[in-house]
């Protein structure tokens, strides 16, 4: 279960996630931008506390990043623990530890590539659950 905490400090946003980034990620962060004022310029999202990650929170934290470039906020996500980097990493397929992918998510062409892997893990991993259903429904 992921927690955010929102803060509004002058012209930024701060987004504060705790816990693990999944699919029920998706409303929080949704919820998390309905507030945004003409007046704010810059969104920090600080991921310290978020030890956990997988390809659909990966996804939600990719459409988060958009939404906010769309409302011309500047996006700047810190904090990124070993897991969701392993995460980012393996999706990516870059090979070893990490492999400095908190760093390269600042990237756009990093985020369009990872978006499309997770999206195309994401739609193999629901056929594969529904050949399973199937498999057992028969």
């Amino acid at each position: 279960m992921i927690n955010v905490e929102v803060r509004h400090c002058g012209s930024s946003i701060l987004i504060s996630a705790n816990g693990e980034l999944d699919e029920r990620a998706g409303e929080a962060f949704q919820r998390a931008l309905d507030h945004v004022t003409m007046d704010e310029r810059d969104l920090l999202v600080d991921l310290h506390a978020v030890a956990s990650m997988d390809v659909d929170g990966l996804l939600h934290l990719l459409n988060l990043h958009r939404r906010a470039e769309r409302m011309r906020l500047r996006v700047l996500v810190t904090g990124w623990q070993p897991q969701p980097q392993q995460c980012m990493a393996t999706v990516a397929g870059i090979p070893g530890p990490r492999a400095g992918t908190g760093e390269r998510y600042a990237l756009a062409g990093f985020r369009l590539l990872l978006e499309e892997k997770a999206q195309r893990a994401r739609e193999r991993s629901d056929s594969a659950d529904g050949w399973r259903t199937q498999l057992l429904l028969e």
